[in-house]
Parts: structure tokens; sequence; C-alpha cells
């Protein structure tokens, strides 16, 4: 009914606005300038609302992204980062895991925060955007990603058409959505991509393609032997009341999903991806280098008619350790 009766108010305006812009190429680029700033805040509007129904509206601040913090790398066991950096965040590597083994033209790194690793990929000749929930990162955009990022949230709707993308990626993301959650935004994820996903994800339990996962820092420490007992069998996801907290009792890292491989596996088929163990088996082969594989629970998922050249890596012969790249924390 509200709609109804604005309309003729609002046709009204949109015939004035286009009389004004057809008289004046001033005014057309005032206009097209204007719509592009409202539209942006519209969408920053829906994911900010999105965000609070989510219940992480004030999580991903500046203060998670180091902004007051002891730059020395102390977190006084505080969630987030003492410093947020491409290199303390392995974007370099990410950057060139991706490059190397998805043969693709357009990426989407969905939780792309200041956008490290749409600035790798665009510095390596791909067609990379990002977006992310929180605000204060896009506008603290890495200089190459400038232009590329954007306020967006998957539950809100991703501002991106049907498979828009050979490749979608999500970086230690999903965990941060509580589990009833993960279908909806999986559903999303799916929606926008044209063919291949590369996810990372904290996971415990046996993996199909390369070093299981664990429970440690994931879980507080007295129930830790408890879910251990469970076996394999046990899928999670772990019950709030047993994730590990921070030094101010919130779940460490934000992290509200605490699931094993295989139930993770599972949400993405339920989507209608198909998990692919042989591509994540060399993607942990080319990361060994970098002492990373224990700690990069990686998943590459495809969907029907994907191509399958699309995964043939380039530079076979190349490894990080000849790049010069290595895990920040750990040394060369």
């Amino acid at each position: 009914m509200a709609s109804s009766r604005w309309s003729p108010l609002v046709d009204g305006c949109r015939r004035a606005l286009v009389g004004v812009a057809a008289r004046s190429g001033t005014a057309r680029t005032a206009l097209a300038r204007s719509g592009r700033e409202l539209t942006e805040a519209a969408e920053r509007g829906r994911a900010a609302a999105a965000a609070r129904q989510a219940g992480v509206a004030d999580t991903y601040g500046g203060t998670y992204f180091g902004e007051g913090r002891d730059a020395s790398g102390d977190r006084e066991g505080r969630s987030g980062y003492a410093r947020y950096d491409r290199v303390a965040s392995n974007a370099d590597i990410a950057g060139w895991l991706l490059w190397r083994n998805f043969r693709v033209r357009t990426v989407l790194d969905v939780g792309c925060a200041t956008g490290f690793v749409v600035e790798v990929l665009r510095e390596r000749g791909l067609d990379a955007e990002g977006c992310d929930l929180s605000a204060y990162a896009v506008d603290h955009a890495a200089p190459g990603a400038v232009g590329h990022v954007r306020v967006a949230n998957l539950f809100a709707g991703l501002p991106w058409g049907d498979g828009a993308f050979d490749l979608v990626t999500t970086l230690e993301i999903l965990e941060h959505l509580p589990p009833h959650r993960v279908p909806e935004a999986v559903a999303e994820l799916r929606r926008v991509c044209g063919g291949w996903l590369y996810a990372t994800i904290p996971s415990f339990g046996p993996n199909r393609s390369g070093p299981d996962g664990h429970l440690e820092g994931k879980v507080r420490p007295e129930r830790v032997e408890h879910y251990r007992d469970l076996g394999p069998e046990y899928t999670g996801p772990v019950p709030q009341a047993d994730l590990a907290v921070d030094a101010e009792g919130r779940p460490v890292e934000g992290h509200l999903t605490i699931a094993s491989f295989e139930w993770w596996t599972a949400r993405f088929e339920e989507a209608g991806f198909t998990r692919c163990v042989d591509v994540e088996g060399r993607l942990y082969a080319d990361i060994a280098p970098a002492d990373l594989a224990p700690y990069w629970n990686l998943y590459v998922f495809r969907l029907p008619g994907a191509d399958p050249a699309a995964v043939e890596p380039r530079q076979p012969g190349r490894t990080l350790a000849e790049l010069g790249l290595h895990h920040p924390l750990l040394g060369s």
C-alpha cells in the first residue's frame, strides 16, 4: 500500500530528473554520480541491517583490524588482529595459490576485509572484485583494491547477478556465521558462482585431501578430550557453550560454527556443489613449503558443467620456495 501511495510522486520526480539530464551534460554527470552513491548507500544499509540481524554488527570494526592496538603483535588474548597487513595476512601466498591453480578470468572474494587478496589477484592480471560486511575494512581498502571492493552481506544478497564469477572465494569467513545460517550463506555463494569455489574454513576431524583438523584452540580446553573421545563419527557443530572464548569472554575470533570437514562438505553438497579432493591435494602440496598446510583447512568445490581445464595449474614447475614466499610468523 505504501509503495502504491508514493508511486505518482516517484514517477513525477523521475520524469523531472530525466528532463534535467537531457538538457545538461553537467547534470547528467552529477546524477550519474549521485545514483552510484545512493546505490552504494543502500547496499551498505542492507548489509548493516543483515549484520545486526546476525548479531555481528559491532564485531568487525576498526579494533578488530588492529586500530588502537599494540602493533608488536601481542593481542593480549583478544580476538582480531594486533596488526593487519598484506604480509601478516598471507595474502601474497593466498593470491599466488589461486592464480596458479585456477585458470579463470573473474574472481569474487567474499569476506575480503581490506582487499589484500583482491589486490594480489589484480596484480596478477585477474579481474578480481571483493566484498565485506565491514564498512571499516572497505573504507580502508588496500591501494590496489580501491574501487574493486564494496560493502555487502550474504544474508542481504550480494549485488551481482547469477553465475557472475568464474571463481568465488571465501577465506576464513563461514565459521563466523551461526550454524543455522550457514546453508543460507552457501546458497548465496552458489548463486553468484559460475563454476568453481575455493574456501578455507577451520575444521576438525578426518580430512580426505590433506592434514586432519584439530579441536585445540577451537573448543574450551577442558572440553577438548570430551570431543576427541567422540571419535570421527562426531561431525558437529560444537555447541556454543563449549566454544573457546577470548579474554573478553567472546568466541575466539568470532568463530560461531566449529564443525568437521564432513559437516562442511555436506552443506556445500546440499547447495549443488561437488568437492574436488584431488585439486585440494595439489593445493596442500603447494603451500607445504610455507608450513601452512596444518593451518589452512581448504576446500575446492565445482558446480555441474564447470570446465575441468580451469583447474590445470599455471607454471607447474614453480614452488612457493622459489618465489621467496613463506609464512611470516614461521620464517623462511
